[in-house]
């Protein structure tokens, strides 16, 4: 079985809530919502994959000072097994925008159990729901 690794961010409003994305109708676990972040690139810390990935994905910008390492997730799926870092971040620049996601949602941690989430991501709602 392979390893995947995959990293993920919070990203966190003023007001305190997370920011999760659908994944789209045409990628695996459609429908289902997850925190946004994507494989790594060879050579590339985890940090630069996100900030690329908040760049590709939600048109937003970020810097490595601004990701703090938080916990992560490890699971394994029938054909490969996933290792996913989670960052919080509380600072960028720019408005999220779904340029590949079906939408966008702000959620109050104590409310993400209520969404379907890749069973990777669950581990990863009371750690958020404990700190913030």
């Amino acid at each position: 079985m392979s390893l995947v690794l995959v990293v993920a961010v919070a990203l966190v409003d003023p007001d305190g809530r997370v920011l999760i994305a659908q994944r789209p109708p045409d990628k695996a676990m459609a429908g289902l919502w997850e925190f946004p972040g994507g494989k790594l690139e060879p050579g590339e810390t985890p940090e630069a994959a996100l900030m690329r990935e908040l760049r590709e994905e939600l048109a937003i910008e970020t810097w490595q000072s601004c990701l703090a390492p938080l916990s992560f997730t490890s699971h394994g799926y029938d054909d490969f097994h996933l290792l996913m870092p989670l960052f919080v971040c509380r600072k960028w620049e720019g408005v999220p925008k779904p340029l590949v996601h079906a939408s966008l949602k702000w959620v109050r941690p104590n409310k993400l159990s209520a969404y379907s989430m890749p069973e990777a991501d669950l581990p990863l709602i009371p750690v958020l729901r404990d700190l913030l």
